[in-house]
């Protein structure tokens, strides 16, 4: 398997390895070590190309059927391919994670929580989480990932939801000055115990500087259920994935989203 960063599996078809990282976390990703991403590197239209030529438009199969994304499905060439004929950085952002689709279902259904707030999204990924805020009348949206390609398909999922694109921010945040933000949202994000132990840091820092209002979303991942941070946490609520959502993450039902209150 070309993913091999801590990883002990065999080669094999983009599809097993997707499935694999979904229930068992992700591989540790350098949050400690990234470089300033230009604004520019978005734009590449070879990249854009090569996005569009290898991902999926789909709206189904997920708890936000509202949101158009480019993702990673059985029907992209590279999902049957060996990983490492994928000449890019690792996919996280072509996967719709259980987290994201909660956080991204509590904020279409309950816009009130981020109509006219400024929302920083820590992870986006595909967008989902960034684009729902825009779809729920957010004043100020960032979306941040390290990952500047996800920058581009945030970009993409934007223009298939007739949303004018959020800014993006492929820098490391926890290692900037923190920003006043009304509403930080967060999915899928405790995979590993120290990055686990620096968000938790970085968002305590967060609630009792600026007041900021702070939502995770997580599916029951063990990085997150024993983490120390369970004990500052408020379930809002909890939803049934769906059936597609539940065969790609291997045992995983549920998504629940929580208010971190220190």
């Amino acid at each position: 398997m070309a993913w091999s960063l801590g990883w002990k599996v065999p080669r094999n078809h983009w599809g097993f390895l997707l499935k694999t990282i979904r229930s068992s976390g992700f591989p540790l990703l350098p949050w400690d070590h990234c470089p300033w991403r230009r604004a520019g590197s978005f734009w590449d239209p070879r990249m854009k190309a090569f996005l569009e030529e290898n991902t999926e438009v789909t709206s189904s199969g997920s708890l936000t059927p509202e949101i158009q994304l480019r993702l990673l499905t059985p029907r992209c060439k590279f999902w049957w391919e060996r990983a490492d004929l994928w000449p890019h950085s690792d996919p996280y952002w072509a996967i719709y994670w259980p987290g994201g689709q909660a956080l991204s279902r509590y904020l279409l259904d309950n816009p009130d929580v981020v109509r006219g707030r400024s929302v920083l999204d820590i992870g986006s990924g595909c967008g989902a989480t960034a684009i729902a805020a825009k779809m729920s009348g957010a004043s100020r949206i960032l979306a941040n990932d390290i990952d500047p390609i996800a920058g581009l398909a945030i970009t993409l999922n934007c223009e298939l939801n007739k949303l004018d694109p959020v800014p993006i921010l492929t820098r490391n945040i926890l290692n900037l000055e923190q920003d006043k933000w009304e509403l930080v949202v967060l999915g899928d994000m405790f995979y590993d115990e120290d990055l686990a132990d620096s968000l938790h840091q970085w968002l305590k820092n967060c609630f009792w500087t600026y007041g900021t209002r702070v939502l995770i979303g997580d599916p029951g991942r063990p990085q997150f259920s024993g983490h120390n941070i369970q004990h500052q946490l408020h379930k809002v609520v909890e939803y049934s994935l769906p059936e597609p959502t539940r065969q790609e993450n291997n045992g995983l039902t549920t998504s629940t989203v929580w208010d971190f209150r220190p």
